[in-house]
């Protein structure tokens, strides 16, 4: 299912990378228009039970941003 994934958003961004003003692309046998301003995001908690790492192939195509929860005391 990830590896499925994996190839449709390389194909995503290599449409967007192009930089044709026709920004159509078939996906599964349809065909879909790009907007030039969207956005894919990941969200992981792999360290969860029953949770699974990205595999490599699709890891490298995301750039990763760590999150923490906030010092509450130091902000007040």
């Amino acid at each position: 299912m990830l590896s499925v994934i994996s190839q449709q958003v390389l194909t995503i961004r290599e449409a967007l990378l192009m930089g044709k003003s026709n920004r159509d692309l078939v996906l599964g046998g349809k065909v879909i228009h790009l907007n030039h301003d969207l956005g894919i995001f990941i969200t992981m908690n792999p360290g969860y039970a029953g949770r699974t790492e990205l595999p490599d192939n699709l890891k490298t195509l995301f750039r990763p941003v760590a999150m923490m929860v906030p010092d509450y005391t130091l902000i007040a």
